[in-house]
């Protein structure tokens, strides 16, 4: 192969999965050139990486964006497409990109007309996580799966931007507490109340963070009003580059399932995940698993009456009170027991120098 084109427009947390893919690629067919067909809000946190052509396309635009994407693509022809999302818009961008091999998922997580718009599939693999999902892409081609490491490219403002923020004499904590889907929104009163305890308990310094969405700065202001303890709300004031090298930074941070806890996952820092509406062993911070508190067992037998094993995997529990499954007790405890491992971990090394 000489050519391939990704086609995976977004969200931020399943971007973040495709890095690995383009990293495996680069690895086991040097020289190839690389084309990724992603949405402008994704391309703002990795189109800068190396080695790829990042094409725009504006889902949003309707007709006249795929008559954009035609003619950006017009005299290309990509030896494979790699068709990485489900959705009906997605399908008709695959089906303006000339290609003569078009992966795309197995029969059972196919939808949206998906099956017409492929001539390869991915193996079949019940309860899979999605970042092993999307590196299984490569596999129809003769490739091996892509082992799970990330690269996000970061300048030195970015990073400057971040120590700003943070303490340097105690433990930081980033709070990203807003999903995309408001029915995975932990309530705010309750992260105040991990966020006093944060601070009282471990000394920590709070980091509220999130997009410049009114909602996101309604939600991290109520936090703060509602906290006893003082917190750094920096809610819609950073970009996705200055939250990266923020999270490449910070100690821990706090989210539900939403893209900053890939992020974070991505540049090795650990994810405490509050999870009750989805399933973290499918979409939840990849490295950080045994971190997340999860009531989504008991959401999805209390608001559909199925359990794990008999429900579809990747089914929602995104009902009104799912999320208030998780209480305040279940985080905080989750908290101590991170910090705890930490300062074991902290002694250990200590102890092996000395």
């Amino acid at each position: 192969m000489n050519s391939i084109c990704i086609l995976r427009l977004s969200a931020i947390g399943d971007v973040t999965h495709v890095i690995p893919v383009i990293l495996s690629l680069q690895e086991q067919c040097p020289g190839i050139k690389i084309t990724w067909v992603i949405g402008k809000i994704e391309a703002k946190l990795i189109g800068d990486l190396p080695g790829v052509e990042f094409v725009i396309f504006d889902k949003k635009s309707g007709l006249k964006g795929y008559t954009e994407l035609r003619q950006k693509l017009r005299g290309r022809h990509f030896d494979a497409l790699l068709h990485m999302q489900v959705a009906f818009r997605a399908n008709l961008a695959a089906a303006v990109i000339p290609a003569k091999v078009k992966v795309g998922y197995d029969k059972a997580r196919s939808k949206d007309l998906h099956s017409l718009f492929i001539n390869k599939r991915i193996a079949p693999a019940p309860k899979q996580h999605v970042r092993d999902c999307l590196a299984s892409f490569l596999e129809p081609l003769g490739l091996n799966s892509a082992p799970p490491r990330w690269t996000i490219p970061l300048t030195e403002d970015d990073h400057q931007f971040a120590r700003e923020q943070l303490a340097d004499d105690r433990l930081n904590l980033v709070i990203s507490p807003c999903a995309s889907h408001t029915l995975r929104n932990w309530p705010a009163e309750r992260y105040a109340q991990l966020a006093d305890h944060a601070v009282r308990k471990h000394g920590m310094k709070v980091i509220l963070v999130g997009s410049p969405a009114p909602f996101e700065a309604d939600y991290c202001a109520a936090i703060e009003s509602a906290m006893k303890e003082k917190a750094h709300n920096i809610c819609g004031k950073d970009t996705l580059k200055q939250l990266t090298a923020l999270l490449t930074q910070a100690d821990l941070a706090v989210a539900p399932d939403t893209g900053p806890a890939h992020i974070a996952s991505a540049v090795g820092t650990d994810i405490l995940g509050i999870f009750a509406a989805s399933n973290p062993y499918r979409s939840g911070p990849y490295n950080s698993l045994d971190w997340c508190v999860n009531r989504y067992p008991e959401a999805l037998m209390q608001f559909t009456g199925k359990s794990v094993d008999n429900a579809r995997w990747g089914a929602k529990a995104e009902f009104e009170g799912a999320m208030e499954l998780v209480t305040v007790a279940d985080v905080t405890a989750m908290l101590d027991k991170w910090v705890e491992t930490l300062r074991v971990e902290e002694t250990k090394a200590a102890s092996d120098l000395g």
